[in-house]
């Protein structure tokens, strides 16, 4: 169990989080039996990274065989990853997951598990709700179907209900192994109860299920056990046969080995006698041979020793002067092996002195390298927090941007809103002239022609003012495009020489970036004022076509009504004029105002010249801001300038329905007929 907790020590720092006191103090020896054989971690509540450690460690064998999990509060992705380790282990036997609120994922590793796991033999789930999830529900019974090793399934409080139950009893059918299984306190009901005691005809094996707290009918229960009663006889019936069985097996296989061993024994008497015999043949055979062979060699022998005893005793003068000789050799020869072996011995002390000296040398420098790490660590540190200081300017500018959005959005739906204000005027002043023009149709017959010469006369008078208003918008346009240009120019001009004039002044950075950043300011100052002006503009321009909707809408009614509007159309006439000149004195307004900006804009460009020849960093980075405020411009003013083309259009529009109404209306008809 210790080598099992500094496993589980090292994955957790190896995953950057630090292990659970809680279970370190079970796995030091509280939460596990005398034996080692039970581990138990319930009420402590297990984070992610400790299910995921304890998933990594229990694949394979654990140093325990029960395990205790519950109310522990698992997550589903941490119920998960500690299955998951489960389907491979093959130690444990009896797992207890109560009161862990168990959901779809949970449901679906339990599945996975029985499916995969060949060692569990007992299962607790009471207070899981798993019945609420079906589709997790269904995944567990079939993998309960295909288990073959769980004799023990706890149930209660799950919430089942008749279908899972239908699920279940497809499971038993298939099941051969599980013994026990407790369904206290859920909702299986009838069609349930009849689904479990259908799938008794087919399984043999569960001796014990408890139906308590179901609304199961009282006669399905009793059918229940029966059947049960019916199997558990016939479980006993089948282990004591086993039993029997492997009794007489075993005395059948002792038998047999004994058979064995002693016809074994027998065969090697057998042999061993066999070969004795045989050895004892031919040694007696050798043995005559060789006295045979003796007795005629003693006969030559004693001829051939009178000869040799004279050259014996030569020889034996000779061999005591070489043993004189041999022993001076070998004294010698260990003289020489003692010296060698002390070299040697010194030579073995100077590499062990050599050893150590070098073995100090890496210590060292593994000491220096871990400083040297610490350094850089600091460093990379330092680092970070600069860059952290960076993204969070970032990220004012950004909020300082989004700010100035949501003030334009803001602005753009107050507008708006004046505009419905408007046009719900416009419709109240229409249906005045309604109720006016039912009360004059008397009087329209007798003005007609006077009517159609005086609109005749004020439409080539309005088309004279259109094409003279049409003539100071291409003005305007040609003008505003020529200085943008030159404003391009300009900046593309600045931009060369700022690139040119590069000049390195490191003492003072911070004053410079004090200084562009005062600039930026006074640059989003005037990008503001200008969307002000182009907001107050196109809020211009939005009256502008709703007068000319007014216009028109009042022209259709005066042709409608010719009879008795005339002086009323010529005093909204010259009040449209009235403020058309108004308008275009506005637009020349803004004209000024947009050259005061281009000068400030100058002034601006001036400034960032004589900043840019300070320090060319800072400059690129911001010529990307300024590059993005011309580009707002250049938006606002493709706006102004299609809210110019627009209005044209519709006083085009406005020309032409005019002139079709007045060629095509049943008054044009009258007046021909005359």
């Amino acid at each position: 169990m210790e080598d099992f907790r500094r496993a589980y020590s090292r994955l957790c720092a190896a995953g950057g989080a630090p292990p659970q006191e809680a279970v370190m103090r079970r796995l030091r020896g509280r939460g596990t039996a005398a034996g080692g054989g039970r581990l138990d971690l319930s009420a402590q509540s297990l984070s992610l990274e400790t299910c995921g450690a304890l998933g990594r460690l229990l694949p394979g064998g654990a140093p325990f065989a029960e395990l205790a999990l519950s109310d522990c509060g698992l997550s589903e992705e941490g119920a998960k990853l500690l299955l998951d380790g489960l389907c491979s282990n093959t130690t444990v036997k009896s797992l207890d997951l109560k009161g862990n609120n168990l959901r779809t994922m949970g449901a679906e590793a339990l599945g996975e598990l029985l499916r995969q796991n060949k060692s569990i033999r007992s299962l607790v789930l009471e207070w899981n709700s798993l019945g609420v999830w079906e589709e997790g529900f269904s995944f567990f019974c079939h993998g309960l179907g295909e288990n073959n090793c769980l004799r023990r399934l706890d149930l209660r409080n799950n919430q089942i209900n008749h279908q899972g139950a239908g699920e279940l009893a497809a499971a038993l059918k298939q099941n051969a192994s599980l013994q026990e299984l407790d369904l206290r306190w859920n909702n299986i009901g009838l069609l349930g109860g009849r689904a479990l005691l259908n799938c008794l005809h087919s399984n043999k094996t569960l001796k014990r299920l408890e139906l308590a707290g179901n609304n199961v009918p009282s006669d399905i229960l009793k059918a229940i056990e029966q059947a049960m009663v019916h199997n558990q006889d016939r479980q006993n019936i089948l282990s004591e046969t086993q039993n029997r069985a492997y009794i007489l097996s075993k005395e059948i296989v002792s038998l047999k080995d004994e058979k064995t061993k002693q016809f074994l024994d027998l065969m090697d008497t057998i042999d061993k006698q066999r070969e004795e015999i045989a050895r004892s043949g031919r040694m007696s055979a050798a043995r005559v041979s060789q006295l045979q062979e003796a007795l005629d060699e003693q006969h030559s022998i004693m001829n051939s020793l009178k000869a040799k005893l004279q050259m014996t005793e030569a020889a034996l003068a000779l061999s005591e002067q070489k043993v004189h000789d041999l022993g001076e050799l070998l004294s010698a020869t260990k003289q020489e092996q003692t010296s060698m072996a002390e070299c040697h011995f010194t030579e073995l002390q100077k590499q062990k002195q050599e050893s150590a000296d070098r073995e100090g040398k890496l210590l060292r420098d593994l000491s220096a390298a871990s400083e040297k790490n610490l350094l850089l660590r600091n460093q990379v540190d330092e680092l970070e927090k600069k860059c952290k200081v960076q993204q969070d300017q970032l990220f004012q500018v950004k909020q300082d941007l989004t700010n100035t959005t949501a003030e334009l959005k803001l602005r753009a739906v107050q507008a708006e809103e004046r505009l419905e204000m408007e046009k719900r005027r416009f419709k109240q002043s229409l249906e005045d002239v309604e109720s006016l023009r039912v009360k004059e149709v008397d009087h329209m017959t007798q003005h007609i022609e006077t009517c159609e010469r005086s609109m005749q006369d004020r439409i080539q008078r309005l088309e004279a003012v259109r094409i003279a208003l049409e003539e100071e918008l291409s003005q305007v346009k040609a003008a505003v495009l020529t200085e943008r240009g030159q404003a391009e120019e300009e900046l593309i001009k600045v931009r060369n020489q700022a690139r040119l004039e590069e000049q390195q002044r490191l003492e003072h950075l911070e004053e410079k970036l004090r200084l562009m950043t005062r600039s930026r300011d006074e640059a989003q100052n005037c990008c503001l004022k200008q969307n002000q002006m182009v907001a107050e503009a196109q809020a211009k321009v939005n009256q502008l076509s709703l007068h000319a909707d007014g216009l028109r809408r009042r022209l259709e009614e005066l042709q409608q009504d010719l009879n008795s509007k005339e002086e009323e159309k010529v005093t909204e006439v010259n009040k449209v004029k009235v403020e058309l000149q108004e308008q275009i004195g506005h637009l020349q307004a803004e004209r000024t105002a947009q050259d005061g900006l281009r000068e400030k804009i100058a002034a601006l460009e001036r400034q960032l010249k004589a900043l840019s020849s300070n320090h060319r960093e800072a400059l690129l980075d911001k010529e990307s801001e300024i590059s993005m405020l011309l580009e707002k411009l250049r938006m606002k003013e493709a706006d102004i300038s299609r809210m110019r083309e627009e209005e044209a259009q519709r006083a085009n529009f406005l020309q032409n329905a005019i002139m079709a109404y007045v060629q095509g209306s049943p008054l044009g008809t009258h007046s021909s007929r005359k």
